[in-house]
């Protein structure tokens, strides 16, 4: 399969172009057709696709196994504890000799330097699988799920309400690039990166987006048509997490807030979803839910970016 993206490392969407997010978007469109009419190409058979898991998961995990199995590609699940990097063995050099057994690293780590270190000394595409930067393959299924129900994403506008994490500093830039409006409402304090916000910006005047970083939430919500949604206490943050529901509480996801949206804004939430908390049990199963669906298009994005960066 022919393609420009073809061995591209995916560590930050802002590496990425307008046309290039929107072709991954659209490989996952069709990968997802063809699963529902039982069409299903082995574009990367005989192929091995290493995966570093310094963190759990549910989502990430099982939709690269099974995108990289439906694909025709054999996927080896890497602990990180049962690595030699837990013994020492530097990140360099066990990306010189992973790259020489794999067609590609799927990378799900804590720091985004990792991610940049097993890049500098891989010959083989990385793949991050989030880190405390981004998660530009979760942000990719998003807008694909935003697309499919809208019918476009340029010029919609999207309010990202909580804590400025790695998924609103990756929503900023895909929002951005794609020339989505976004608003990102957080406490002071606890909004996204500075530098991810300029970036951001300046994507912004190029594609004719706004881009907006407020504290209050209604503000973010008014009249948009995508409204997102995720925990206030990531990974890692587990001891933080009394503070931060208190400091946050104003932010939740409540159907008072949904009806300053649009009245056919969708919800989304990348999961897993602490309900009562970020996000009430109304908003997250009620009508203008998106997020199973937003889940299961995960699957189809990690094929497409698989099939196209590996294959």
């Amino acid at each position: 399969m022919a393609t420009k993206l073809k061995g591209r490392d995916l560590l930050c969407l802002k590496d990425f172009s307008k046309e290039e997010i929107l072709e991954i978007i659209s490989f996952g469109d069709k990968l997802k057709m063809d699963s529902m009419v039982g069409k299903q190409e082995h574009y990367l058979e005989g192929k091995s696709v290493a995966m570093i898991f310094q963190k759990a998961s549910t989502r990430t995990r099982v939709s690269f196994e099974v995108a990289a199995f439906e694909l025709g590609a054999h996927a080896l699940y890497l602990n990180a504890n049962d690595m030699q990097l837990h013994r020492g063995e530097t990140i360099s050099d066990t990306a010189h000799v992973l790259s020489r057994y794999v067609a590609g690293i799927v990378a799900r780590v804590f720091a985004h330097q990792d991610l940049i270190d097993l890049a500098a000394n891989s010959d083989s595409p990385i793949i991050n699988a989030l880190s405390d930067l981004s998660h530009p393959c979760q942000i990719l299924g998003d807008l694909m799920t935003i697309r499919e129900k809208k019918g476009t994403l340029k010029g919609l506008r999207l309010a990202y309400v909580g804590d400025g994490n790695n998924v609103a500093n990756s929503l900023l830039l895909g929002a951005a690039r794609v020339g989505m409006n976004i608003a990102i409402a957080s406490p002071k304090g606890f909004e996204p990166r500075e530098d991810i916000v300029k970036t951001a910006t300046e994507i912004a005047k190029q594609s004719d987006s706004s881009v907006l970083v407020t504290n209050d939430p209604l503000v973010s919500v008014q009249d948009v048509d995508v409204v997102y949604t995720d925990v206030w206490a990531s990974m890692g943050q587990e001891a933080e997490h009394e503070e931060r529901v208190k400091v946050m509480r104003p932010f939740s996801l409540t159907a008072g807030l949904m009806a300053h949206a649009k009245k056919d804004a969708i919800v989304l939430h990348c999961l897993p979803a602490h309900r009562g908390e970020e996000i009430t049990d109304e908003v997250l199963d009620g009508p203008q839910s998106m997020v199973f669906d937003q889940a299961e298009n995960r699957l189809h994005i990690q094929k497409a970016v698989l099939a196209l960066l590996l294959g």
